[in-house]
């Protein structure tokens, strides 16, 4: 047991929940306006490879971050004006766009570097990696913490932020307020549609920063398909959080270990297929748990009365 509950374990799990925290702290602000949006495994893709992209022809990896953030902000807008302004169903255009995305990002892979599968340069430069000072000292605590990527940072950040902005500022009580009642939120005076646009391009925001921390932060490469289905377990992470930034860090957090836990189980000779089904696994138990919520069907009452 010592040799699967290590301090290189937890160190593993803070860095692969990044990803998953990111975009699901976006689907929390999606959700929290009256949108589902199912199509954050396309955004954190087109952000992983528009990251590769930016980092290869401009050779800085702050550029290529930015590039990753610019670019599935405008993806995240073409969504929103489909699922708002066109009054499409929001869960067609999310699964829609997923697809999108997995053919998309192949198409361009193979029509800007010429290769199939995946690319990989050498002369890429990923993410640096941060040791904090006195903490990266501390035993054990140090060892968890200490040696990440500038994003893993970023992501805990955020959420204290984003649940500072949510329920302590004006603006976030009215994208609340959105979501709740949007009927009586344009009575008041309040931009329904522009509060729903601002909520996706934020969600665009922390997906293009997911896809960076993705194919920047972990590998410095770029897979077709590399999210593997972090976008729907990033799904049940908000809707097991409630779209609440911390109770969906703490969901990430568990995502996050089982992701580490089944990496650790293949050092066991136990077959591969297994162990990466474990994650998958979990995400169903969760929503076996999620299912006596009824949040998500307020957030999809919420959706329908908007239209």
């Amino acid at each position: 047991m010592q040799h699967l509950l290590d301090v290189s374990l937890f160190n593993s799990m803070i860095r692969m929940v990044a990803p998953i925290l990111l975009a699901a702290l976006g689907g929390a602000i999606c959700s929290r306006v009256g949108l589902f949006n199912v199509g954050l495994e396309g955004f954190v893709l087109v952000g992983a490879f528009s990251a590769i992209v930016g980092n290869f022809y401009t050779g800085n990896v702050v550029l290529a971050v930015l590039i990753a953030v610019a670019i599935t902000m405008l993806f995240s807008l073409i969504f929103a004006y489909i699922s708002i302004h066109l009054q499409a169903n929001v869960i067609v255009v999310g699964i829609s766009f997923n697809f999108l995305a997995l053919g998309l990002t192949a198409f361009c892979l193979r029509a800007i570097f010429h290769v199939k599968g995946a690319f990989y340069d050498k002369n890429m430069i990923g993410l640096p990696k941060w040791n904090i000072p006195f903490v990266k000292d501390i035993p054990v605590i140090g060892e968890i913490i200490s040696g990440h990527s500038p994003l893993v940072y970023l992501a805990f950040i955020l959420v204290f932020a984003l649940q500072y902005f949510l329920f302590k500022s004006v603006l976030g009580f009215r994208l609340i307020a959105v979501g709740e009642n949007p009927v009586a939120s344009k009575s008041l005076g309040i931009k329904v549609n522009r509060m729903q646009y601002l909520a996706v391009l934020i969600c665009g925001l922390l997906c293009g920063l997911a896809g960076a921390q993705l194919s920047l932060g972990q590998v410095t490469m770029f897979t077709e398909g590399m999210t593997a289905g972090r976008g729907f377990i990033a799904l049940v992470a908000t809707m097991l959080g409630q779209a609440n930034p911390i109770g969906v860090m703490a969901s990430s957090l568990l995502f996050g270990l089982m992701d580490a836990f089944s990496i650790r189980l293949q050092g066991f000779s136990l077959p591969t297929h297994f162990t990466q089904m474990l994650p998958y696994v979990v995400t169903l138990l969760a929503m076996l748990f999620f299912r006596r919520s009824n949040y998500l069907a307020d957030a999809q009452k919420a959706n329908g009365s908007s239209r």
